[in-house]
């Protein structure tokens, strides 16, 4: 697509959106006169209480979220796209990892290598949101290189997703959205559950969660997983154990302190044909055929896996008077990896179909501190309600890392065989980098006249980056960089529970990394989005309508060595969504996601037009859940769902595709309630074999096969 299409397509999106906000407040006025039928929301597994950013979602439907406006918001009256994901459709799904939980989310595309058991790979709207799309309870987990930090889903009370432009309020951030884990707090009530678990393969685990009160002003939770087994890939294995202590203390009405942490234990070995087997053999057929999606191109003997992490943070909440609130966020996160790996990528020749392989080892340390200082005053003038939020956060990245390469030896791809002697491996890189940055930031949430609401954002970040490599002097480098990012938008509310927005936004995202031009500089862009929400009276559910216009701008282009920031690429399309709890008994969610994703600018002209690889521009989804509440089948639950990914490109010139994938999931569960349950999800359900995504010819990845896994629930 041209700039001249592409500033139409943003025109007429804007122009359309606008147009919607200024007529249908006119019809929903003419429809005021017979008062609105309320309906009081279905409740799911628990008693009704009021919803905030980190509490419990009631089945599918969550109400409020903190991630796209740092405020207790209703997601209605955010102008982006948000999704939740709560502990319960977690639970229904059978999640065993993180970013599998995402599978059904709008604009959201997952494992594009497989199941990798060391990091959940997430793009959003086109974009790689792995390392600087993560976040944990509002305090970004950036993450570079091999250095990202490693999130559990156990302790895990809520998922959210913000697509689009962040850095308004979260300063550097992934241009496509990113992704807020919500840690599981001490609760109201007591709990006290034990489960146990066991995957197809055999992979065992067991986890503890429990909350109860240690006096009228003080609670804790210990929440904690522990797993050992093998994967689908051969030798693929390992022990994964993780503990998240949290600690709950209201001295009184007016403040809250909450104390949260998690220490994670990796020991394990890797897929060793994960994301690098080549296109000929998985995709299309080699002369010999395919290879086996379980077959494992690592050496047993020399794979190391090995990860030691620690979070130790805080949330601090002070209401100064009853307009007036002071939040502080801080964590302080370490990471120890030292990893070892082989794996294949080319044949030896056109006529010799052996697997060349290399092997590669790091050792990374990472120190990440994070403080974010928010005061919110909320007051009337002239008519206009405002929520008005200020604030000022610090950020510092310390990573220290020595990468090691080699050749390794040659393997058959059908039956490689292990054990034999290796090359040692050199060190090519010995480095550190220190990034930091502070910001400086205001938001205005606007309410007026009956139902529209305006929201203002605005930020300034100064941010540093220094690099030190003995080995190699162009990984040496220091730079200085101050930006600016701004966020406009524009709601109407209306009372049948239609919310059109606009919104428009830039961004900024810190690049590591330098070329002969010296340090690189931000990524910068900008995004428009027009939208509809939509909360029904008669039913509990949340439909969501998007478009989005998205340029990225200053991205690296060109190989290791040789890279270059002269690239730009724009993604613009329509994102859909619904989640209902349909009755007390019956949960829906539905997804639709289809956008253009084109590079437009190069340093080589003939990609110029092209789509970048990895991503499909086309997904769905759809699911049911139905729990029996009542006569013989009480407490009998059932669930299934269908996801679609469309074809991707393989190469940068576009002429190798991935094909597109059906694949179906099932689940089927008993509860008594509050007292065990058991349930049963089957994931890929037909063992239906792909290639999920293709970064290169030579680095493709299988899809995960027929997964399943059993669960056991003990509450005492």
């Amino acid at each position: 697509m041209n700039n001249v299409t592409q500033k139409r397509f943003t025109s007429f999106l804007l122009g359309s959106a606008a147009m919607i906000c200024i007529g249908l407040p006119i019809q929903a006025h003419a429809q005021s006169s017979d008062e609105a039928v309320v309906v009081d929301p279905i409740m799911v597994d628990g008693e009704h209480a009021e919803e905030t950013p980190t509490s419990p979602v009631q089945g599918y439907v969550a109400k409020k979220s903190a991630t796209g406006s740092k405020t207790d918001t209703p997601i209605e009256e955010i102008p982006q796209s948000v999704s939740v994901i709560g502990r319960k459709e977690m639970d229904d799904r059978g999640v065993d990892k993180v970013d599998e939980a995402l599978r059904y989310t709008a604009g959201v595309f997952t494992q594009p290598y497989g199941s990798d058991t060391d990091t959940n790979w997430v793009y959003i709207r086109g974009f790689n949101a792995t390392q600087t799309g993560s976040y944990l309870d509002g305090l970004q987990n950036y993450g570079y290189g091999f250095g990202a930090f490693l999130m559990k889903d156990y302790n895990l009370e809520r998922i959210e997703v913000l697509r689009g432009a962040a850095s308004v309020l979260y300063g550097g951030t992934n241009p496509g959205g990113m992704i807020n884990y919500v840690s599981k707090r001490p609760t109201d009530e007591p709990l006290h559950k034990l489960q146990l678990s066991v995957t197809e393969t055999g992979k065992l685990g067991t986890g503890v969660d429990i909350s109860d009160r240690l006096s009228d002003v003080a609670a804790y939770r210990l929440t904690g997983q522990m797993t050992n087994g093998d994967e689908q890939a051969d030798d693929n294995d390992g022990f994964q154990g993780s503990m998240a202590p949290s600690f709950l203390w209201t001295p009184n009405d007016d403040t809250s302190l909450t104390l949260l942490s998690s220490f994670t234990f990796v020991d394990g070995t890797h897929n060793g044909g994960l994301g690098f087997l080549p296109y000929v053999g998985t995709v299309t057929a080699a002369p010999y055929g395919k290879i086996d999606p379980e077959t494992n191109f690592t050496e047993p003997g020399l794979d190391k896996d090995i990860r030691r992490q620690f979070m130790v943070g805080y949330e601090l909440e002070h209401d100064i008077s009853d307009d007036l609130t002071f939040r502080q966020n801080a964590r302080l996160s370490h990471i120890d990896i030292h990893e070892i790996y082989y794996y294949p990528g080319t044949y030896v020749s056109s006529s010799d179909y052996n697997l060349k392989r290399w092997g590669f080892e790091h050792r990374t340390d990472v120190t990440s501190i994070g403080l974010d200082n928010q005061l919110e005053k909320q007051f009337a003038t002239a008519g206009l309600d405002h929520t008005v939020l200020g604030g000022i956060d610090l950020k510092r990245f310390d990573i220290d890392r020595v990468e090691y390469s080699g050749s390794g030896t040659v393997v058959d791809p059908l039956n490689p065989a292990h054990g034999a002697s290796q090359v040692a491996r050199t060190a090519y890189l010995d480095q550190t980098i220190v990034l930091n940055q502070v910001g400086l930031y205001a938001q205005d949430q606007i309410r007026f006249a009956d139902g529209w609401i305006t929201t203002l954002n605005g930020r300034y970040d100064y941010i540093t980056t220094n690099a030190d490599d003995p080995i190699s002097t162009n990984n040496n480098y220091s730079e200085t960089e101050g930006e600016w990012s701004g966020r406009a938008g524009l709601a109407y509310t209306f009372d049948m529970g239609l919310t059109p927005y606009v919104s428009a936004a830039s961004f900024f995202n810190p690049v590591l990394g330098s070329s002969s031009n010296g340090a690189f500089q931000p990524e910068t862009g900008q995004q428009y989005e027009a939208g509809l929400k939509y909360v029904p009276q008669s039913f509990d559910g949340l439909f969501t309508a998007a478009l989005f216009d998205l340029t990225r701008q200053n991205v690296v282009t060109g190989s290791y060595g040789a890279e270059k920031q002269l690239g730009e690429v724009n993604s613009q399309g329509i994102e859909l969504e619904a989640k209902a709890n349909l009755t007390e008994e019956l949960q829906f969610s539905a997804s639709l996601t289809a956008f253009d994703l084109e590079i437009t600018k190069e340093e080589n002209q003939a990609l110029i037009g092209k789509t970048p690889t990895i991503v499909p521009t086309e997904q769905a989804s759809l699911g049911l859940d139905y729990t029996f509440r009542q006569g013989v089948m009480e407490g009998f639950r059932m669930g299934g769902g269908m996801r679609y990914q469309g074809s991707s490109w393989a190469d940068e010139s576009n002429q190798n595709k991935v094909p597109s994938a059906t694949v179906f999931d099932a689940s089927v569960g008993y509860n008594v309630e509050d007292q065990w349950g058991l349930n049963l999800s089957v994931t890929n359900l037909l063992d239906k074999e792909y290639v999920a995504g293709c970064q290169s010819l030579t680095a493709c990845g299988y899809a995960e096969g027929r997964a399943a896994l059993l669960t056991l629930n003990v509450n005492w």
